[in-house]
């Protein structure tokens, strides 16, 4: 399976401030997340990605997909590969997109939904490639490329939020996750939050904002 270079929108930050990657959900595009990075850091360089599959023929819609979904927590594989290998390409790219350099702890890749899920897995299948995470209702994919181990997790902030009454991935999901990265020792910051559904609230970016701002990435 081929796929495109991706596009995307970028507001500059400042050179010594963190590169925030954002990863929107499946049947939306680049404009989803792009308004969020200034509330997450005002100094940041911004960069909101499009996903590279049309999610009309998979029945997400009228805009992007990161992948096929299959239910539960599995990703069809293929497109989940391609996918990964779509984004390793764009990051790859991230210094001439930017015109300066990009060094790998200073990137912060983050995503809601489908987005949060494949910038959770990207940093466990690609060690050091970035600085930290940021999920936003996603869940640890169920694929065998995805593996959280001491290694995987080592040196690796994450920060996680999920809503209690999340009608899209179930907040049983997130817990799973959560005790999967505890269990190898992960740097995981959990936010649960009660009544809240698959969405992101004021009150779940300012906890999000905080701990960018703990991280070894400032």
């Amino acid at each position: 399976m081929t796929t495109p270079l991706l596009q995307a929108l970028v507001s500059p930050g400042q050179p010594d401030a963190p590169v925030l990657v954002l990863l929107h959900g499946r049947g939306s595009d680049e404009r989803d997340l792009f308004p969020i990075g200034r509330e997450l850091d005002s100094r940041a360089t911004v960069v909101s990605v499009r996903a590279p599959f049309e999610a009309a023929p998979w029945g997400y819609g009228p805009g992007w997909a990161w992948y096929r979904f299959l239910g539960g927590t599995t990703p069809e594989a293929e497109s989940f590969v391609a996918g990964q290998e779509a984004l390793a390409r764009f990051l790859d790219d991230l210094p001439a997109l930017l015109g300066r350099a990009v060094s790998s702890g200073s990137i912060v890749l983050g995503g809601f939904s489908q987005g949060g899920t494949t910038a959770l897995a990207f940093a466990l299948r690609n060690r050091g490639r970035v600085g930290a995470v940021m999920v936003f209702s996603g869940f640890l994919a169920d694929h065998p490329s995805v593996v959280a181990t001491p290694a995987t997790v080592a040196t690796l902030p994450i920060w996680w939020g999920h809503g209690t009454a999340d009608g899209a991935i179930p907040f049983a999901n997130a817990e799973a996750g959560w005790a999967a990265l505890r269990d190898v020792g992960a740097e995981l910051t959990t936010e649960s939050y009660p009544g809240m559904g698959h969405s992101i609230s004021p009150a779940e970016l300012r906890s999000a904002s905080l701990w960018l701002r703990s991280t070894a990435c400032q």
